[in-house]
């Protein structure tokens, strides 16, 4: 079942939304740096996470997909959202300098297409967050958040989907270890179970975040040339010539 734009605004609006929300905006810009002076796309439902670069960045757009819906944001000023085909965006190439994914790869019928257009969108060393439900937590098996709707990732998946689609993982983050449970003892203690599946490598993360920049150049293989075989010409042993 695919998510609609109403479960998402009511699931960040909940108070695990909010711990949610908290924790993951961490990861995000732990990784995204500044954007002052960039432009900068939120693709999927990233709305939550796009307030604070929206202030900063020079340009700030949000496409979201029509199987899900779109909202109206920011909320006051002029808009800055748009329904769009997340494989065929309204935008030239080199058109962005960052690209957010939130509830975007997981959601699509071609992960593949998806990155090969953020990688046409980008502009030359420009850098892609992705965030991506788990295939190893618990949240991915548990629809009562949106991370468990969709196609979660292992990090070997992710890794052979970003190799094919010429984008280098710089940083990588697993994050949300608490339990996907609206339960006031949990949302209090997530600090602490953030710090120790972190400290700890625990497997059983929620989510992976990932920042990836975009490759410029295809690697090829390199052939091993066969050198042509040099003849030499044949030496014919001719005799002497017999006295006369």
């Amino acid at each position: 079942m695919r998510l609609d734009v109403t479960d998402l605004r009511a699931f960040y609006a909940s108070p695990l939304g909010g711990v949610t929300h908290r924790i993951v905006a961490r990861a995000i810009h732990g990784f995204l740096g500044s954007v002052s002076g960039l432009r900068v796309l939120g693709l999927g439902y990233a709305t939550p996470y796009l307030g604070p670069v929206h202030v900063i960045a020079e340009r700030t757009l949000a496409f979201m997909p029509a199987t899900q819906g779109v909202v109206n944001w920011p909320g006051s000023g002029r808009s800055c959202s748009a329904l769009a085909d997340p494989t065929m965006m309204p935008l030239p190439e080199a058109a962005v300098d960052r690209v957010i994914l939130v509830h975007a790869l997981e959601s699509v019928e071609s992960p593949t297409e998806l990155l090969q257009d953020v990688w046409r969108v980008l502009t030359p060393g420009g850098r892609m967050i992705l965030v991506v439900p788990n295939r190893r937590g618990v949240w991915s098996r548990r629809d009562a958040t949106p991370f468990g709707h969709g196609q979660p990732y292992s990090r070997s998946q992710l890794g052979r989907l970003m190799r094919t689609t010429q984008f280098s993982p710089e940083g990588w983050a697993e994050t949300l270890y608490m339990p996907p449970v609206e339960n006031r003892l949990l949302l209090r203690t997530s600090g602490a179970w953030e710090r120790m599946g972190t400290s700890l490598s625990l497997p059983f993360a929620g989510l992976h975040v990932v920042d990836a920049t975009k490759q410029l150049y295809r690697p090829v293989a390199v052939r091993r040339v066969r050198r042509a075989t040099r003849l030499a010409p044949a030496r014919v042993l001719v005799p002497a010539p017999s006295p006369g």
